[in-house]
């Protein structure tokens, strides 16, 4: 729709919703025709900066919603299969369309309909998924810093994996020593990297699921130095120092504990937790990387909490890196919602 302001004056196009929270997701600046045509050069340019990024590599986030102009679309690219979202109305209409021009630009063997996020009944719109194109094997094969991973795009969790996370899987593996503890592992994506660096490495997931996923990748790969181990991490960590138990690399890769507003404060004490326990548990020189994919924890707030848990640890922490999500998520300017990962790698001191 063309919206004005008071005066009447056109201020662009926008997707309308008449459920959600946000009315208007904007498209153009000014009157320019929305067609199939600026569709289709919107996810060439979106296409075309991965490809910038990350020459010959077909593992990738392919367009990041607002941050691309594409407000309300998500698209993953494994190999020859994309993993897609259509999260709000105006991309549930031109779905067909959306699919099609997809398809081309990326010369796809199958297209996965991942329309099953949450955000969608605030939409209005019910979950869906499904293939909708071409075809999908039961296991695609992708490979992540030159190991195979094996992903079920259909029942797997997100799309099919956390891409957001996949820079920050090969510097995990850059600073992987001793014997390393992966938390939330779900496929390895931390776990197998740094199994390539550390002595040996614990995957912990609660799902069963997940650890048969990470001993196949782990098989897969001939990583003999990974063990899978099905646990709820909060139990898991507390036992460990509570046995005496040491480690020199701890990743702490958690779900969203604060999804909405008024779960912040809860949020922030299960963050607390699991960080105040990790830090117990290195060595001094020990790494610990840690993340959260909250957006109702800022960096500040995710900053203050990691310091209150190292003094309840009495533990001296420095900061080596802070970092986000993959570069395939870039960040829209003034709109902070799309800066939602938080990666910080801390050693600590004594």
């Amino acid at each position: 729709m063309l919206v004005r302001d008071p005066d009447g004056r056109a201020l662009g196009r926008a997707f309308w919703s008449e459920h959600s929270q946000i009315s208007l997701r904007r498209l153009t600046g000014d009157e320019q025709p929305v067609d199939a045509s600026l569709f289709a050069a919107r996810i060439d340019a979106a296409a075309a900066l991965r490809e910038q990024l990350y020459p010959g590599e077909t593992l990738y986030r392919a367009v990041h919603g607002e941050a691309d102009g594409l407000p309300g679309l998500v698209v993953d690219r494994y190999g020859d299969w994309l993993s897609v979202q259509f999260l709000v109305p105006g991309t549930e209409r031109l779905r067909d369309q959306l699919v099609a021009q997809l398809a081309e630009r990326f010369g796809c063997r199958g297209v996965v309909n991942r329309s099953d996020a949450g955000v969608r009944r605030l939409e209005g719109l019910p979950a869906e998924r499904g293939v909708i194109h071409g075809e999908l094997p039961a296991e695609v094969l992708v490979r992540e810093g030159g190991l195979e991973l094996g992903l079920d795009l259909l029942a797997g969790q997100k799309t099919g994996a956390f891409l957001d996370q996949r820079e920050n899987h090969l510097a995990a593996g850059r600073y992987a020593r001793g014997r390393a503890l992966d938390c939330f592992s779900y496929a390895g994506g931390f776990a197998l990297q740094m199994a390539g660096q550390a002595d040996h490495v614990t995957a912990l997931d609660v799902s069963a699921e997940a650890c048969a996923l990470i001993e196949a990748n782990a098989a897969r790969n001939g990583l003999g130095n990974l063990t899978a181990v099905c646990a709820n991490a909060f139990d898991f960590l507390r036992a460990e120092v509570e046995a005496g138990s040491r480690y020199d690399t701890i990743v702490l890769d958690p779900p969203a504990f604060a999804k909405h507003k008024g779960a912040r404060a809860a949020g922030l004490r299960g963050y607390k937790e699991i960080n105040l326990r990790a830090l117990q548990l290195l060595v001094p020189g020990g790494i610990l990387i840690t993340a959260s994919c909250s957006y109702h924890v800022d960096e500040p707030s995710f900053g203050e909490m990691l310091a209150e848990a190292a003094r309840d640890a009495r533990r001296r922490v420095q900061v080596l890196e802070r970092r986000g999500a993959a570069r395939d998520h870039p960040v829209l300017l003034g709109m902070p919602e799309s800066r939602y990962l938080k990666c910080w790698i801390v050693r600590v001191l004594d």
